[in-house]
């Protein structure tokens, strides 16, 4: 199983408590894959919306495959996610009750076939951020001293 990643949303881990992590497909065209395979590709500002009983990633950026000229795909446009409707069902219910959403955090290829992957994710509140800089700062400094050290 050889994984490859593509793209990750390590803003996703800064502003929000991820609580669950899915593997979901992605439903692409042909020149989004070649983009994909290429690196092209952003889900920063990405997020998951439930609509009628499906998944859809909204907002991530795929660029325009340079060789397809003519037919190429819409780099913005909505796609849709592939899980079982179990799953759907599951982060729809949790997302909508408990007030949470649902981010992608990771775009990768699996055994040629691009995977996304999903979290349920609750927002952090500012001084949680500010915690986990604090933490962040605290350890570097004791690295830092460390290295003096030795």
């Amino acid at each position: 199983m050889a994984e490859k990643t593509v793209s990750t949303n390590k803003k996703a881990g800064f502003d929000y408590h991820l609580l669950r992590r899915v593997e979901a497909g992605i439903s692409l065209m042909g020149t989004e894959i070649k983009s994909i395979r290429e690196g092209s590709v952003s889900i920063r500002e990405a997020y998951v919306r439930p609509i009628n009983g499906e998944l859809w990633l909204v907002g991530a950026h795929i660029a325009k495959y340079a060789p397809a000229a003519g037919t190429n795909h819409e780099p913005t446009r909505d796609r849709k996610l592939l899980l079982h409707k179990r799953q759907i069902r599951d982060l729809e219910h949790e997302a909508t009750t408990a007030g949470a959403t649902i981010v992608p955090t990771r775009l990768y290829l699996k055994n040629g076939l691009a995977k996304l992957e999903i979290a349920l994710a609750r927002g952090k509140r500012k001084y949680d951020k500010r915690q986990v800089i604090a933490k962040r700062e605290a350890e570097r400094r004791m690295q830092q001293a460390m290295r003096r050290r030795s």
